[in-house]
């Protein structure tokens, strides 16, 4: 099995696993499964989300698909070269990330977008599979403290020398961390986090990354 990727019929978080089997009733069609990263493991740089949102990535199968936090996202990847094609809103959309990757600390939807620090660290396993896989991997762009904590957590970063800060770059051994607020639609409107201010924090995770581009 790949060390990075949980199997789709994951069975080590009950609340989750239970989640997952009631979607999978109500909305038959949607993926309804740990979501697995988007993008090449060649990449130098690594975002990292919270969890899959209910009728976002846990419907379509690709992180920050199909919801306002993607579409915020994904608009910004593409405006720096780190993305190409066009985004709509679905995983067949040819969409394809440049120098990038994507995933989150936790892979299956949480009842309330809301995961258990059990369920954080269980996944976090995932997490440690995905970060070793990437031999090139030079930037984390962590979204939201959730995301910054387990990527401090899953290096070895003592989290009261690396708190989180929007736009703050800490230096973890080979890699940077970067971290921003949360890309969701009620960052968005209530102004804690401005479209300015995430196309500043992808600018600087993307000079991190690949200071020559």
């Amino acid at each position: 099995m790949n060390p990075g990727e949980p199997p789709r019929d994951c069975l080590l978080c009950p609340r989750l696993v239970q989640f997952r089997k009631a979607n999978a009733k109500t909305y038959p069609d949607y993926f309804n499964a740990p979501v697995p990263a988007f993008g090449s493991r060649d990449a130098r740089l690594l975002i990292v989300g919270l969890a899959p949102g209910l009728k976002g990535a846990n419907r379509t199968g690709r992180p920050f698909t199909g919801d306002w936090a993607g579409d915020l996202l994904f608009a910004t990847l593409l405006k720096h070269g780190l993305a190409k094609g066009s985004y709509q809103e679905r995983a067949d959309d040819g969409l394809t990330l440049v120098e990038c990757a994507i995933t989150n600390a936790v892979r299956c939807v949480p009842p309330e977008n809301k995961p258990t620090p059990a369920e954080i660290k269980t996944c976090r396993n995932f997490l440690v599979g995905q970060i070793s896989a990437m031999p090139r991997l030079r930037t984390i762009l962590a979204l939201g403290k959730i995301a910054h904590d387990s990527v401090c957590d899953t290096l070895g970063a003592k989290k009261s020398a690396h708190p989180f800060k929007h736009g703050v770059a800490y230096r973890l051994e080979r890699l940077t961390l970067i971290s921003s607020y949360h890309c969701s639609r009620y960052n968005t409107n209530t102004g804690v986090l401005t479209e300015a201010m995430f196309d500043d924090v992808v600018r600087q995770a993307k000079l991190l990354a690949m200071p020559q581009l």
